[in-house]
């Protein structure tokens, strides 16, 4: 097998520029949200109102009260020092210990510089993932026009931070497995988005991989519980049953951000038992594509971006700021597609891959109908069959 000899029009001077109409279409888009927000006007709508969470989070930490970061009561008296408008219930803090320890420091500077340190820090960590993931020159220029950077800017979320963590560990792993797990590991702050990683590292024999990833994430919540007070874990634990409320009483507004198989089915109309069934078949059936490619399949590129779209695929609570890892399996399908070539319609795919988060957000204003996890199911469809071709030795067309 060999690279694509094929002309093809979305070549890299297409990719370049399209890449950066799209990087200024979104940033005029931000200023006008910017614009229209409520750090311009009396009236506007709040701005960064998930990093605000997390800094009231922070806030409550360094007041000595890390607990009262799970009481939405508390959690809101602080939030609404920040965002008036907001309403009490529409929200809460669902993470570990070991993420409120590392946002802790948040609170430290006012809230406006805190949002821009902490964006700069881990969008500067996930850009250089994504740029060692495929070394291009152009690379830096593509990510800037992938409309799930400008979604985790203005909610100020934690995208950028968990992708960076999951693409560092998969760089690493092969020159250096156990600092693969223990960055792995690290992913303990979202768990739902590290399910896939034992089976990736089971599958593929990766044993100081595993060891690494439990030890680090053992290690961080016993860490976190130990500074913060043992309590905090019970009061994560409580706060888990409001999760699962949210995820099933959240409404629309709150579904349609959220690209998964339950929040699509039920905004079909399925009721919520059949929207865990479809959810749970669906994870099975990525479970079994992650185990296979990484069983079989000696491509580290395929390998790894069939890992990173399968982990969207697992959980029924992935939010639409989570789709900042498309970055990392498409920059992978990217470099296994220089090194082997191009399937038929791949190349047209990949721009309706990096276009989906804005436009889950364009159809939420057309009709209730979730495409997210439509996405997410053709990116891993065209991995599995560059790896079942791989497998056979087929050339590729």
């Amino acid at each position: 097998m060999g690279p694509d000899p094929e002309n093809h029009w979305l070549d890299r001077r297409r990719v370049l520029t399209y890449s950066l109409v799209f990087a200024l279409v979104f940033l005029i888009l931000t200023i006008g949200v910017v614009a229209h927000s409520n750090l311009v006007k009396s009236d506007g709508g709040p701005l960064w109102f998930d990093f605000a969470v997390f800094w009231s989070a922070s806030k409550l930490s360094l007041l000595g009260h890390p607990g009262d970061a799970y009481d939405l009561s508390r959690l809101h008296a602080v939030l609404q020092g920040l965002h008036p408008e907001i309403r009490e219930g529409s929200y809460g803090w669902f993470y570990p210990p070991s993420y409120l320890l590392l946002v802790s420091p948040l609170a430290l500077l006012p809230f406006i510089p805190s949002y821009l340190v902490f964006m700069a820090v881990s969008f500067t960590a996930y850009a250089f993932v994504v740029r060692q993931t495929c070394p291009r020159p152009e690379t830096l220029w593509v990510l800037m026009g992938f409309s799930g950077v400008w979604d985790s800017f203005l909610t100020g979320q934690n995208g950028f931070l968990t992708a960076a963590l999951a693409g560092g560990a998969l760089l690493v792993l092969e020159k250096k497995p156990l600092t693969a797990g223990l960055l792995a590991g690290l992913l303990a702050i979202k768990p739902q988005l590290a399910l896939l990683f034992p089976v990736a590292f089971l599958a593929s024999g990766s044993w100081k991989a595993l060891l690494g990833m439990a030890a680090s994430a053992l290690a961080s919540l016993l860490l976190s519980a130990w500074v913060l007070g043992f309590g905090t874990l019970a009061s994560w634990a409580d706060s888990l049953g409001l999760a699962k409320k949210f995820l099933e009483i959240g409404g629309t507004e709150y579904w349609l951000r959220m690209p998964t198989v339950f929040s699509a089915a039920h905004l079909a109309g399925m009721p919520i038992p059949l929207s865990y069934a479809l959810q749970l078949l669906v994870a099975c059936g990525a479970a079994a594509c992650v185990w296979t490619v990484w069983r079989h399949c000696g491509r580290r590129s395929l390998r790894n971006a069939s890992l990173v779209a399968g982990s969207l695929l697992v959980s029924p609570y992935v939010q639409i700021y989570d789709l900042t890892w498309l970055a990392l399996a498409g920059a992978w399908l990217i470099r296994d597609a220089i090194d082997w070539g191009w399937l038929r319609y791949e190349r047209e795919a990949l721009p309706a891959l990096w276009l989906l988060p804005a436009a889950m957000l364009a159809m939420a204003r057309i009709a209730p109908f979730q495409i997210g996890p439509w996405g997410l199911l053709l990116l891993l469809a065209m991995l599995m069959r560059r790896a079942s071709l791989a497998g056979r030795g087929h050339g590729y067309a």
